[in-house]
């Protein structure tokens, strides 16, 4: 591996994450009406993003903090509290401080999880013949709802809004969705979002009763394979701690960058 973990590029990989976060929802916020009640607010190095219309965290958190006054915290607090909405915050090892922590907890917050973020330098790999990997059709974004409202047990009315708020990222700038088909059946989706010189693997699910079968292992290769084409040097990732999702991007050749720590308030 050419890139070795350092502050530098600890820094880098969360600011690639901020960017893939700030594009998907800038492109729904500019949607007629703003249908999904997208905000996006800067706070010094932070930038806090709010979805009223996405429920749970995945939309409604802050990247990017730092302790460079209490000002700023304060800020982000009071926005929250204003959208109504719980304030969440995602800390790197690169912008951790013990004053950080310390003010969060005097605020009422504490840390509730852990989050890995992956990286790994872009190579070209080979996808087994029994997987079927595509671009997904602009036409086609209701299986990419289904795939992933059911991977993730979600109610199935949700199905529409997540196939909706997916498609509207087709043809943008970066985006690029991928169906995996098992016995030309569509199995599982993949998203890859190229800026900068990095590709990040945006989001990735497979239907309940298909898991283990490879797919996203597939899915990992294809968008290591586009990423390579793309002139990109850097895949970067995030998973949940000691996730089937994190073996998979261990076993492709990605490593643990850091961990993030997530703090939300107490009641």
């Amino acid at each position: 591996m050419k890139h070795v973990m350092n502050v530098e590029l600890a820094k880098r990989l969360e600011q690639s994450e901020i960017d893939t976060m700030y594009s998907r929802l800038k492109i729904l916020q500019e949607q007629e009406n703003n249908p999904m009640g997208i905000d996006i607010q800067t706070f010094g190095s932070a930038m806090a993003f709010s979805a009223k219309g996405i429920p749970g965290p995945s939309f409604n958190t802050v990247k990017g903090v730092t302790f460079t006054d209490k000002k700023e915290i304060d800020e982000v607090i009071d926005y929250y509290k204003k959208q109504e909405i719980p304030c969440r915050f995602e800390i790197t090892p690169a912008h951790s401080t013990p004053e950080l922590f310390e003010y969060l907890s005097q605020k009422g917050f504490y840390q509730t999880d852990f989050h890995t973020t992956l990286y790994g330098d872009v190579t070209k790999n080979t996808i087994s013949n029994e997987i079927i990997v595509r671009d997904l059709e602009e036409y086609e974004f209701h299986h990419f709802g289904d795939i992933y409202v059911k991977s993730f047990g979600m109610p199935t009315f949700t199905i529409d809004g997540v196939s909706q708020n997916n498609k509207v990222l087709h043809g943008k700038e970066g985006w690029n969705f991928y169906l995996a088909l098992l016995e030309n059946t569509p199995a599982a989706i993949g998203v890859l979002y190229a800026n900068k010189g990095i590709a990040s693997l945006a989001a990735s699910a497979t239907l309940p009763h298909l898991q283990g079968k490879g797919c996203q292992t597939a899915l990992l290769k294809q968008r290591m394979n586009v990423a390579k084409q793309l002139g990109c040097e850097l895949v970067v990732g995030q998973a949940r701690f000691g996730s089937i999702s994190q073996n998979n991007m261990e076993r492709t050749g990605m490593k643990i960058a850091y961990t993030k720590a997530i703090w939300m308030k107490r009641g």
